[in-house]
């Protein structure tokens, strides 16, 4: 992933509220949480890339299945596969285009076709569009009932698309509800961390069994202060929600970096809440 202008911005920003923040914040009940904002302004431009990236995966997909049908219908009025590109090759693919033009220019200038198809296939990056490639390629390369096989690739690329979108809208309310169950989770969290934790610490400062605590709360045969112990409920809720997102991702789009942008805004979610509710009512 390159470092463009914005993505420096962002990361400059990010460094200029650290710095104001430990100049002003530091030892203070917000000083953690403006951390928080300062991840979030440093790292927002790249985890918009990476879904504009998604966005641009989805319309070339979809723009595929649109060149490979207007390929199969002109090879089958008998016209070669190389000169039915270059004459499609004029036609709006959306994000494609540049793809498409840069197969007919190779085209027109002598590449083998063959060759051609492969660095299209590589520019692109993309499991379904290299498949098909691959089989028009070799029908290509076989002879015999081209516009057969393209057409048959074309019916596999909407059979795919279709059964994609069908997932994703089956998967939705899998979606929501981990979203749902992640904040539910958070709410625990605080509940415990603010209301169960004050408890037990007043208990254990009154002693038990004539031995006085002082505050602290034995956990697993050790003593831990209400601070540890509310930093260790941090680095759970950070852990799920980044697994958490991952998982939404995959499940949703078939792709563990699709599910980084979950992970994002359910990691900022759960730091920026916990460290905020501390700065507010701590």
């Amino acid at each position: 992933m390159k470092i463009n202008r914005t993505k420096l911005l962002g990361i400059i920003a990010g460094i200029i509220v650290i710095v104001v923040d430990l100049i002003f914040f530091f030892g203070e009940k917000a000083f953690m949480f403006i951390i928080g904002i300062a991840i979030v302004v440093a790292l927002t431009p790249f985890i918009i890339e990476i879904v504009r990236e998604g966005k641009r995966a989805e319309d070339i997909e979809e723009k595929f299945l649109e060149f490979s049908r207007n390929l199969a219908e002109s090879v089958m009025t008998g016209t070669p596969i190389s000169k039915s590109i270059v004459n499609i090759s004029k036609k709006n693919y959306g994000a494609l285009t540049p793809h498409v033009q840069k197969l007919s220019n190779q085209i027109q200038l002598g590449i083998p076709l063959s060759k051609a198809l492969q660095i299209f296939a590589n520019d692109i990056d993309n499991v379904v569009i290299t498949r098909a490639i691959a089989l028009i390629s070799e029908a290509e390369k076989a002879g015999g009932e081209i516009d057969y096989i393209l057409d048959s690739v074309a019916k596999s690329i909407a059979e795919t698309e279709k059964l994609k979108k069908e997932r994703k809208s089956a998967i939705f309310n899998l979606v929501m509800q981990g979203y749902i169950i992640f904040f539910i989770f958070i709410g625990i969290m605080l509940v415990m961390e603010f209301k169960i934790l004050p408890l037990a610490t007043g208990i254990g400062g009154g002693g038990i069994s004539g031995v006085e605590i002082g505050g602290m709360i034995p956990v697993g045969g050790q003593t831990m202060n209400p601070e540890e112990i509310s930093n260790l409920f941090l680095y759970l809720l950070l852990t799920q929600g980044f697994f958490a997102g991952l998982t939404i991702g995959k499940l949703s789009e078939g792709s563990i970096k699709a599910g980084i942008k979950h992970s994002f805004i359910l990691v900022i979610a759960a730091f920026l809440i916990s460290t905020g509710v501390r700065a507010l009512f701590v």
